[in-house]
């Protein structure tokens, strides 16, 4: 009863104070009780991650730069307001601006205390704020929500609550707003106006530079997650949106190049398909092998034990010995769908999204399907969960897959999760649709995405013994699907299309891609593994991207043809062929050389200068070191690669002849 008496006289005094800054109060408020709600906020993750930010030794500026990023979060929301105050917040229609911003007020502050309860759940998944990925799940509220419920509760019900909460306080302080009277002449709005609406935009604008504040200007240390936590979620979020809208420009954030410059450094040429090239097989056939990829969820060489990570593929282990095993293979980002870009279609990464789901990219895009399929093989996607997630069937269906087989074409599955039927399931589908394609006699490509590991790391009982408990974690979730792929092969390898075959076992990317370095490259490092047919044991040492998988895959097939794919041949290559890998890192892009002293490193950024490392592989750590003697000719090496295949996308050259 004292605290809602005190409570009350305190809301009192302070809208006292309020009414004498007239129709502007409520924003004022807004302003006021935002900031300390965001910064309540980002001192609590500063506390949870205290040692990241330790690191960085930017303490201080990771809380006063946080405050200018509120600044501008709360003058963007107060913008429509003031746009609307000349005309509503006179005295004929106060009434209405009254309940307008009461309204806007409320809603404003607890959409920042939403976003803010979810932040801690998704960094624990992604090691950053909420961003792009948060705002291209609300596309799939089926799968997403599902997996929230299963493996999130405590997330959920403490976000659930924290909202409710945060609109219940917001109601009691906004309410004494309602009775407020127009205390002010439409004179003093109109004049006061101007100097209140330039000084908001000023405060959004942030800078006096030729460009306004954006989330690179906060990139401040070599760690994303200490530089995210400068921002807010609301800010990080809206700047997402923002940034979808414009795709094109997304290409242009590392600097620009003359065409001539881009084709020159790449090798390609200004024809109608710049990259075009004919590819000759380094191994000749009567007639061309089949192929099958088997794609894993986030099966990075964190869970491969003779990649320096935990022993639980012990399948995979077995299997390496018995084909072409790349040590040294690296994935071009961090997303299922720029792993399917780079495996499938052989196509650079670029800081926009993977061209999976870009309009221009919908038909007469190459694949290694629309290639397969005009050389007479049958060509198929299979899934275990809704094939309409992040736009696969609509990609795959207009370049070249005949086929689509998706979580309801299951019939009776051992297990369905949250993203649907389990890798055995998938693995056994595979191994019938394989048996069928042989049986009629016709050639195949087939490609098979798994999805076991994945949160919640949902699979079926009694198949392995689990790595460590509780069952619901991704080392136990990546056992079971090695066992899956055991359990596969043991079938694939009694079977009549084994020897016509060759397969493909690669991770999309790695799990939780994070690090305290510009591109924690380490975290890009995956397995890959070719064999099946007559494929002889072979141990590839140099940097290999997942680009060269593809072109690969078509020379020991015995395949001779023209693609536009830029990846190397490894299968033609002598043991002592240097690489190069490419890895997009949110707007981070890093290519990666190697010499004979070391593996060179330039990372791209946006609107800074290009930084220098040298990657230790055995060590797995990015060392920054000075720009080197030849940092130019590197950095425009980069660069010319990270425009290429915006221009071919954008240009619509990128295609079978």
């Amino acid at each position: 009863m004292r605290f809602t008496k005190f409570s009350q006289k305190f809301q009192t005094h302070i809208w006292q104070i309020a009414n004498k800054l007239g129709p502007y109060a409520p924003l004022i408020a807004m302003l006021l009780l935002g900031l300390v709600v965001l910064s309540l906020s980002r001192i609590g993750l500063i506390i949870w991650k205290f040692d990241r930010v330790l690191a960085t030794g930017r303490f201080a500026e990771v809380l006063l730069q946080g405050i200018r990023v509120d600044i501008i979060q709360l003058s963007l929301f107060a913008s429509i307001p003031l746009l609307l105050a000349p005309i509503l917040a006179t005295k004929r229609f106060f009434k209405a601006w009254r309940m307008f911003t009461y309204v806007w007020v409320i809603a404003s502050v607890v959409l920042l205390v939403f976003l803010e309860a979810s932040t801690p759940g998704f960094i624990m998944e992604y090691d950053i704020r909420p961003n792009r990925i948060f705002v291209e799940y609300l596309k799939y509220p089926h799968e997403v929500f599902g997996m929230l419920w299963r493996g999130f509760k405590v997330q959920i019900f403490s976000g659930v609550g924290l909202t409710i909460l945060a609109t219940w306080a917001m109601c009691q302080i906004m309410r004494p707003w309602l009775s407020a009277t127009s205390s002010w002449s439409n004179k003093k709005l109109w004049m006061t106006w101007p100097l209140i609406f330039i000084i908001a935009m000023f405060a959004i604008r942030s800078s006096l530079g030729h460009r306004p504040a954006n989330p690179a200007m906060f990139a401040v240390t070599q760690d994303s997650l200490v530089n995210s936590l400068i921002l807010n979620s609301g800010y990080s979020v809206f700047y997402a949106i923002y940034d979808l809208q414009h795709e094109s420009k997304s290409s242009q954030i590392y600097g620009k190049m003359d065409k001539a410059d881009i084709f020159k450094l790449t090798g390609a040429k200004d024809t109608d398909i710049p990259t075009l090239k004919t590819l000759v097989p380094s191994h000749k056939r009567d007639k061309p092998l089949n192929l099958v990829i088997l794609l894993q969820e986030s099966l990075g060489a964190t869970f491969v034990e003779s990649l320096g990570g935990v022993p639980v593929t012990p399948n995979i282990e077995k299997l390496k010995e018995e084909g072409i095993w790349f040590e040294q293979l690296y994935a071009t980002g961090t997303r299922s769908v720029r792993g399917i870009e780079a495996v499938v279609a052989g196509f650079q990464p670029t800081p926009s999204d993977s061209t999976v789901k870009l309009s221009l990219s919908q038909k007469n895009f190459f694949t290694l399907a629309a290639l397969l399929a005009k050389q007479g093989y049958s060509t198929e996607f299979i899934y275990g969960g809704e094939t309409h997630f992040d736009n696969m069937q609509s990609f795959f269906m207009g370049n070249g897959f005949q086929q689509v087989i998706g979580q309801k074409d299951y019939k009776n599955p051992v297990f369905v999760g949250s993203w649907g039927a389990s890798d055995e399931d998938l693995l056994n589908r595979t191994h019938e649709q394989l048996m069928a394609h042989h049986a009629s006699g016709k050639p195949f490509f087939t490609l098979a995405f798994s999805t076991s590991n994945h949160a919640p790391f949902e699979f079926p009982d009694n198949r392995i013994d689990l790595y460590e408990q509780p069952k619901a974690t991704d080392n136990n979730a990546v056992k079971y699907a090695d066992y899956a792929i055991g359990k596969f092969f043991e079938q694939a390898k009694k079977s009549p299309y084994w020897k016509d075959t060759i397969f493909i076992i690669v991770a999309d990317h790695d799990i939780r891609v994070r690090g305290d370095t510009l591109v924690p490259i380490e975290h890009f490092h995956i397995p890959g593994l070719i064999l099946g047919a007559d494929i002889q044991p072979q141990r590839v040492k140099s940097i290999v991207s997942q680009i060269d998988l593809p072109v690969t895959a078509l020379s020991l097939m015995g395949i001779s043809a023209q693609t536009p794919m830029t990846g190397r041949d490894i299968s033609s290559e002598t043991p002592e062929t240097l690489g190069r890998a490419m890895m997009q890192y949110n707007y981070n892009f890093a290519w990666m050389e190697q010499t004979k002293v070391g593996n060179e490193v330039v990372v791209l950024r946006e609107d800074k200068a290009p930084a220098h490392g040298v990657y230790d592989a055995k060590a797995k750590h990015l060392t920054e070191t000075p720009a080197p003697a030849d940092a130019k000719a590197i950095e425009q090496r980069a660069l010319a690669n990270s425009l290429l295949p915006a221009l071919l996308y954008k240009e619509q050259r990128y295609r079978l002849p």
